[in-house]
This record gives structure tokens, sequence and C-alpha cells, in this order.
């Protein structure tokens, strides 16, 4: 752990992040895969901390509704949201590692106080709310 520590400590030092957003530790089928992420959850928050950057934890729910509009989306779901989102030309094999960008644009999202969800009880109530987005 103390070179993973390291190893993170450094990364903080070459790209001077401002702020950390994490994703929240949830319990999922996998016990000893919880405990895992846990730990490296722990050590990017003590590492952060260490330089006194501030930390944000979002629930997973969370980071799914910021991004696709539907919080139990799956990972590809949120992988093909953010591809597009962000012009992407690729994803990577692993979609485990779209976690992490997610993260950044959910707390992107809550700090910058841009809208992430509206309701709509239907298409002409969409039309009413956003008629500068609609060609005739």
């Amino acid at each position: 752990m103390k070179k993973i520590f390291e190893r993170t400590v450094e990364l903080i030092d070459t790209y001077n992040p401002d702020e950390i957003a994490i994703e929240a530790p949830f319990f999922g089928k996998n016990v000893q895969s919880m405990l895992k992420l846990g730990r490296a959850q722990g050590v990017a928050m003590a590492a952060g901390l260490s330089r006194e950057v501030p930390i944000t934890e979002y629930l997973p729910k969370k980071i799914k509704m910021a991004v696709t509009g539907n919080g139990n989306a799956s990972k590809e779901q949120v992988a093909k949201m953010l591809q597009q989102m962000l012009k992407l030309k690729s994803l990577p094999k692993n979609l485990d590692s779209t976690d992490g960008l997610a993260a950044a644009v959910c707390h992107f999202y809550n700090s910058t106080g841009v809208v992430t969800q509206k309701s709509y009880s239907g298409w002409d109530a969409y039309v009413k709310q956003n008629e500068h987005r609609v060609k005739k």
C-alpha cells in the first residue's frame, strides 16, 4: 500500500488537481472486491489529504444519474454517454476505467451548478421548456 500511496501522491504532484471526486464504496455481490476498492479509495483520499486537495464522494447512483439521467444505468450506458458527451473516438476495453471520468463529470456538474436533470411530463412539456432547441 505504501507504494500505491507514493504513486498516487506523485500523480497529484504532477497534475496538481484543484479537487478530487471519488465514487463512494458500495456493497456488491463480492465482499472481497468491496474491501479492495475501499482500500484503494482510502489510499486516494489519504494522498489527496496529504496535499490538502479537497475530496468529494458521490454515490454510484448519483454519478450514473448525472451522466446518463438514469441512476440504474449500466457501465456500458455510462461509457457510451461519456463518449458522446466528450467526443471520445473510442472507449477503453475495460469499462471500469470510465468510472473515474464519470465521477469527474458528476463533480463538475455538481460544483458548477449545471443542471443535470430536468423532469418533463412528455414531449409537449419538453418543447415548451426548450423552445430554443426546436428547429422549425
